[in-house]
């Protein structure tokens, strides 16, 4: 065996030699010794079987948890690999429409062949013009003369030299190739290798969208792949690579550049990516830079190539520096790298360095960071000219060109001493130095800054040069921001633009052109002027007349006879366009905003501009003020709508935005056809003053009598309109006061009617001679109920309109007379003044017939309805006489609009529509059919007015099309109207137009019959007069509520109306609400009969509510169709249709279950409750039971009860209060003699409590005021505004002294050991307290209110001086008692 035992075998050889070495060892080894290893192994082959069970169970365990873990991992990875394939897919695939979609302008690539083409066509042009020549002069030889017949010839006979034309440019590719970039999240195998966006700064790259322009250019011969010598990505910094990329893709210009997966480069010639930059300010030469790019952007066809650049610096319009904007990225990526090296310790001078004259350095500008630039002056120490090269170490001021910036700098080098050291720390303060091969990393980063020069723009003083007002015009204008650059041309070393201003957000506004800018604020001149074509959007030119058709129009300006303008009335659009204009711009001068401001008007431009009248209407720019009215700045406008002219500011011009070019202009130009001036050639100022006194703004019928272009003015025919029609012709009227002549051909037709000879105007209304007799106070209607002429008295809604029958306008005038003579002379009589009764009422001088709407109030204000008008007045009884019974009655029917209801689902009318309708009709004359007479009201019509045109025009149609009405639908079974029934008055009032065309009235009904076609009228028969005779009913109103006592009680909240009325029930009326219900239900088990009743009687009812239960109701409104309700037993009011409410009362021995109640000692904010504070009491009030105390009672039993309102113990009107919904009223007599609170009397043992560490004090005592209208002497503590001050009386309280002390004294002795006192602890408002104040010492103040939790910040008001505090609570300290005396 081994050393080591058996356990020194082989592993395979152990048991074998622990066998053999047993049987060896056998004889030499004692019992009890073979006993004792036998335990021994026996108890470890134990254990081990136990371990070896455990070891199994945890193997099992690990390879079942393995092969569950890996099955969960790969399918979250097939999940992941999925959707970042997908997602791969998806961005392929947008990627390649996007790239696809830019293929159109690859035309722009192919410059030779294009303009090879142009070539040609030009060729092709030329010889087409001369063949055309040459055509002529052979058809007519004389022609020959009249043209260059020679040259003409050379052109036929010039012959095609193919080798002109270059054909090979058809072989040349665009040179553009797309190369993959690694996608988002590759790794390469090398762990020190950076993804392509890891390394952005080194590349000079440029993401611009392709409509600027940055495709690349052809590939040279013998040009290298940049590939080839493309800097390796591993390394620290690697250097920018030496060529420029663009995407196809528009992106922002601040993208990150590691987004496109594809881009495009441009392959550079190698001989020109190790050319060095030029140096000094020519620099901004392009040569250099268009060179490098291969790119010619500022000649031939690229020559008006627009770029977006911002403005570095200004020294005058004739010289400026740019930035690109798309090289933004490359201005960031250099600066990095700069001042990357400038820490490094290589770019530091040393003593041996030298500064020279036109070297390349780096120089930290004032934001501390470093930029390159060129030395341009050296100045030496001890010397006083420039020097071309001095040493670092005697460096005195240098002054250096910004490469990237275009501004000359000097930088002085001052040391604090002599010393090499401190000389060199003070030049590598301000410089570094720029080695070769730091030259030779940088020398493919392009200068940034551009010399540019506005082109042919010079001086307004060419003897002055450029002005500093210039230079700051021009800043102000350009901005920090970009702006478009579009180059002109180039000079020497500048490039010759123009800078413009684009707008953002209007497409309608014209590009501010800052050459234009500079000229018209008159800082600088045109030497050239270049137009840059972009035609500004025009409005749309206005709606000429049909030629001899008679229109209304207003003339709205007037030059001459010849020359004026007018609007025609038929366009309901134009009334909403002044007002619109107004709520635009109007809100736009409130803000103060600037974003329609213009700058720089140009003639033609559309905009909007303020009239005297200080409101907005739309105009052109028709001139521009320069040399009449220098630097006034002004501009020549002529107003579309009106056509007048006007001079204004250009601050009285705004932009117009898009949604105003919708309608054209509203003023057409005009001329009058008939008349030429009495010399033939200029308009005396007497006529022109004549037409302006007979037509200037004022209704009159036009007739236009000839076609024109647009340019010129249309002839027209002028009358002037009356009421019944045309009236005179104004041509006639000025021929005949000898002011003008007619044209030759032309005669006068003795001021006839334009429409004598092809239309019928309505013939005057004639009164009935049957109705002088008539002495009947009330109107009695006629038997034919067609076609009523009326006028329209007074409008609530088109559900409740009155009208007065124009044949009874005597009868109603002799009925005023007989109210006059009889109530007129009479004195105030004391009548109790009851509802519905019949009086005389004087409104402002005039008697009208009045029935009495309502109970008298207690000021003796009664409500009044004027019996034949409909309106309704409120007058002082004063004014009121009792009315004779032989005259009562109404001259006033009231009507409702049919087949229309409201429009959006409602069941009321709008309030817009009620304004609308009354605005046309109040006071109109209509036409009107009742539909169907019944005895009640209001009667049913169909209402028809003339427009201005003469028209009618049918009030339910009209409201329709404005979208305020609906249509009712009309059964299918429905009879039309016989022929005989169509035949009406309406029919004969229409016009025939003067080319023969019927003009129809919208009426359906009406025959469209021309009355001059018909030899006799024929009276119309009767219609068939069926009156349905409703049932005249009237109710009482249910009993009223049960009003409880005095005191505390708890109720439930039912409602709570829009007025801010609050309906309750106590807890016995909610007892008796299911009773009640359920014995309704009971008496009401069919549907009674509907029928038509007369509803002003009405007063109690029973209402079908929405779940089909019966309920108590009062009636409040008959609004036509429907009617508005209230829920006596729950105060619920809903408007529903009439045939749901029936004129009966239910358990009428039942008093109303539900009480108003209204708030106590509270002011609503307005006057009245808002909707915001009903809706608050709504959310914490309906459907809960609360506590109210009943304060009072009211005098009527079915008015509001006096209650306050407690939810938890909070008083609701304090919560509406706190959330300024309302104000308290504060009662002085209850705050001085409040009194003493109810106290349970309990025997309550106080001993062993502690005292309060704080000493409750009460509110501090003002001081005595003197008596009125007595003088006496003050100190003024502190003015709040100018009606509100804080005095101190000087007399008997200056020298008040407390325990021998005054309170300055007293004050001055507590601020002294200030931090002895406790602080404030207990913040009730109102208590009295010491604060500190801004000059550090505390006075005696008073709290008011906490203002913020977090801090905690205390209002405190300081009683001895009136001014208000803000402070935490560690500036708050207990008053002390001695202080406590008068404020």
């Amino acid at each position: 065996l081994p050393e080591g035992g058996v356990d020194g075998l082989h592993e395979d050889s152990r048991i074998i030699g622990l066998i053999y070495t047993f049987k060896f060892s056998y004889y030499f080894v004692q019992p009890a010794d073979i006993e004792n290893i036998e335990r021994a192994v026996d108890e470890a082959l134990a254990q081990a079987a136990e371990n070896l069970a455990q070891l199994e169970h945890i193997h099992e365990s690990l390879t079942a948890g393995l092969a569950e873990q890996v099955k969960r991992e790969r399918a979250r990875l097939e999940v992941e690999i999925k959707q970042v394939a997908d997602k791969a897919l998806h961005s392929v695939q947008r990627w390649r429409d996007v790239q696809l979609s830019q293929l159109t302008k690859l035309e722009s690539h192919f410059s030779t062949s294009k303009a090879e083409v142009c070539r040609v066509q030009e060729r092709l042009k030329a010889l087409d013009i001369a063949m055309q020549m040459a055509r002529e002069v052979r058809r007519v030889p004389s022609l020959g003369q009249y043209c260059t017949l020679d040259q003409v010839l050379e052109t036929l006979q010039a012959p095609v030299d193919k080798q002109s034309f270059d054909m090979t440019c058809l072989r040349v590719g665009s040179r553009i190739s797309l190369s993959e970039l690694p996608p988002k999240g590759f790794h390469s195998n090398s762990p020190n290798r950076k993804l392509p966006w890891q390394h952005a700064e080194g590349r000079n790259s440029n993401y611009m969208p392709t409509n600027c322009g940055m495709f690349s250019m052809p590939q040279k011969k013998g040009q290298q792949s940049p590939r080839a010598n493309s800097p390796s990505p591993q390394g620290s910094s690697p250097s920018p690579r030496p060529r420029r990329r663009s995407s196809l893709s528009c992106k922002s210009l601040d993208s990150d550049l590691g987004t496109p997966d594809v881009i495009i480069e441009e392959f550079l010639d190698e001989g020109q990516e190790n050319a060095a930059p030029p140096t000094g300010p020519e620099l901004a030469n392009v040569k250099w830079r268009t060179h490098k790019r291969k790119k010619n952007l500022y000649y031939g066809n690229k020559k008006n190539v627009t770029q977006w650049v911002v403005v570095t610096h200004v020294v005058n319009p004739s010289h400026f520096y740019v930035s690109y904007v798309a090289e933004k990225r490359e201005h960031e990526i250099l600066s990095k790298k700069i001042n990357h090296l400038c820490c490094r310790n290589i770019c530091l001078f040393t003593s041996s360095d030298t500064v020279e004259t036109g070297s390349m350095i780096f120089v930290k500008s004032k934001e501390g960071l470093w930029c390159r630039a060129n030395v341009v002056e050296v100045l030496q120490n001890d010397c006083v000219e420039v020097v071309k090269s001095c040493p670092i170490t005697q460096l005195a001021r240098v002054k250096v060109f910004l490469l990237d910036y275009g501004l000359t700098k000097s930088i002085p080098i001052q040391r604090s001493e002599k010393t090499t050291e401190s000389l060199l720390k003070a030049a590598n303060n301000h410089l570094r130095k720029l080695g070769e091969s730091l030259n030779a990393d940088l020398r493919h980063f392009t200068p940034q800054a551009i010399r540019c020069s506005l082109k042919d723009l010079v001086p307004y003083d060419l003897t002055k040069g450029w002005s500093k007002e210039a230079q700051v015009e021009f800043c102000s204008v350009v901005g920090t921001l970009a702006v478009e650059m579009r180059p002109l041309g180039q000079d020497r070393d500048s490039l010759l633009v123009d800078l413009r201003k684009v707008p953002m957000d209007q497409s309608s506004d014209s590009p501010i052109s800052v050459r234009e800018y500079l000229v018209f604020i008159e800082v600088a001149r045109f030497y050239s002027p270049v137009s840059l074509g972009r035609r500004p959007l025009l409005y749309y030119p206005p709606v000429y007349p049909k030629i001899n058709t008679e229109l209304n129009a207003v003339v709205s300006h007037i030059n001459s006879p010849a020359d004026f303008y007018i609007q025609l009335v038929d366009n309901m659009e134009s009334l909403l366009l002044s007002a619109k204009l107004q709520d635009c711009y109007n809100a736009t001068a409130t803000t103060g905003e600037d974003e329609l401001n213009i700058y720089c008007p140009v003639i033609g431009q559309a905009c909007v501009a303020l009239y005297d009248d200080k409101l907005w209407y739309r105009a052109q720019v028709i001139g521009l003020i320069l040399q009449t009215n220098p630097g006034g700045r002004k501009v020549e406008v002529r107003y579309v709508d009106f056509g007048n002219n006007k001079i204004l500011s250009v601050s009285d011009l705004r932009k117009i935005k898009n949604e105003f070019f919708a309608l054209p202009s509203m003023a057409i130009h005009c001329c009058l056809s008939e008349v030429i001036p009495l010399d033939g050639e200029n308009w005396s100022e007497a006529c022109t003053n004549r037409l302006i006194s007979l037509a200037h703004q004022k209704l009159v019928t036009i007739m236009a009598t000839g076609k024109v272009p647009k340019t010129e003015p249309l002839p027209v025919k002028l009358f002037e309109s009356g009421l019944n029609g045309p009236l005179a012709n104004i041509a006639e009227l000025l021929v005949k006061e000898q002011l003008a002549c007619f044209r030759v051909g032309i005669k006068s037709t003795h001021a006839s009617s334009p429409g004598d000879d092809s239309a019928i105007w309505d013939p005057p209304l004639e009164l009935s001679s049957e109705l002088e007799g008539l002495d009947s106070p009330d109107q009695n209607l006629p038997a034919q109920l067609k076609d009523l002429k009326v006028r329209v008295s007074h409008v609530n809604s088109p559900s409740s309109f009155y009208v007065q029958l124009s044949q009874y306008d005597s009868h109603l005038k002799r009925i005023c007379e007989l109210v006059k003579q009889q109530c007129g002379i009479t004195e105030p009589q004391d009548v109790v003044w009851k509802e519905d009764m019949y009086c005389a009422a004087n409104i402002n001088g005039v008697w009208e017939r009045g029935q009495i709407c309502s109970e008298v109030t207690s000021s003796n204000i009664a409500e009044v309805m004027l019996c034949d008008h409909g309106n309704k007045v409120k007058l002082h009884v004063s004014n009121l006489r009792p009315l004779p019974s032989s005259l009562t009655g109404s001259m006033s029917l009231e009507c409702t609009l049919t087949d229309i209801r409201p429009a959006g689902g409602r069941s009321t009318w709008t309030a817009t529509a009620c304004d609308l309708i009354s605005y046309y009709l109040t006071g109109a004359s209509a036409v009107v059919t009742i539909k169907e007479l019944t005895d009640e009201r209001p009667v049913p019509v169909t209402l028809f007015c003339s427009n201005k045109m003469g028209q009618f025009v049918s009030i339910a149609d009209f409201l329709a099309s404005e979208g305020l009405a609906l249509k009712e639908r009309k059964p299918r079974d429905a009879v039309k109207p016989k022929e005989s029934d169509a035949q009406s008055s309406v029919s004969e009032m229409q016009t025939k137009g003067s080319d023969g065309e019927k003009q129809n009235t919208p009426e359906p009904t009406a025959s469209l019959i021309p009355t001059c076609s018909v030899p006799s009228v024929v009276p119309p028969k009767p219609a068939p007069r069926t009156i349905i005779s409703a049932e005249k009913v009237k109710t009482q109103l249910y009993l009223p509520p049960e009003v409880p006592c005095l005191g505390h009680i708890q109720i439930s909240v039912s409602a709570v109306a829009d007025d801010g009325v609050i309906y309750v029930r106590t807890q016995n009326a909610e007892s008796q609400l299911e009773a009640l219900r359920e014995r309704i239900q009971q008496s009401m088990k069919t549907l009674p009969k509907q029928k038509p009743y007369t509803w002003r009687s009405v007063q109690g009812c029973a209402v079908i509510g929405p779940d089909m239960l019966w309920y108590r109701g009062q009636l409040l409104e008959v609004l036509g169709g429907h009617v508005k309700v209230q829920y006596v037993d729950y105060g619920l009011v809903e408007t529903i249709p009439v045939v749901h409410v029936y004129p009966r009362l239910l358990c009428d021995d039942v008093p109303q279950l539900c009480m108003p109640c209204q708030l106590h000692a509270i002011n609503p904010v307005g006057g009245k409750w808002q909707q915001d504070a009903v809706a608050l009491m709504r959310e914490v009030l309906l459907n809960r039971c609360v506590d109210i105390q009943v304060v009072e009672l009211p005098t009527d039993s079915r008015g509001p009860v006096t209650v306050e309102f407690f939810l938890d113990g909070l008083s609701l009107s304090r919560i509406l209060c706190h959330h300024q919904h309302a104000s308290m009223i504060v009662d002085p007599s209850v705050v001085e003699h409040s009194p003493t609170p109810f106290l349970d009397d309990w025997d309550i043992d106080t001993e062993g409590l502690k005292s309060p560490g704080e000493p409750m004090l009460g509110p501090f005592v003002y001081a005595n005021l003197p008596q009125e209208g007595q003088k006496f002497q003050v100190r003024v503590k502190h003015l709040w505004t100018p009606n509100e001050l804080f005095l101190w009386p000087l007399e008997g309280t200056a020298d008040v002294e407390v325990d021998g002390e005054t309170l300055d004294e007293a004050l001055t002795r507590i601020n002294e050991n200030i931090n002895s006192l406790s602080r404030l602890t207990n913040f009730r408002p109102g208590s009295p307290c010491l604060a500190e104040y801004s000059d550090g010492k505390y006075y005696r103040a008073k709290l008011l209110n906490v203002t913020s939790v977090e801090p905690v910040m205390i209002l405190v008001q300081h009683v001895d001086f009136g001014s208000d505090d803000t402070l935490p609570t560690s500036n708050l300290f207990q008053v002390v008692l001695c202080v406590a005396i008068e404020q």
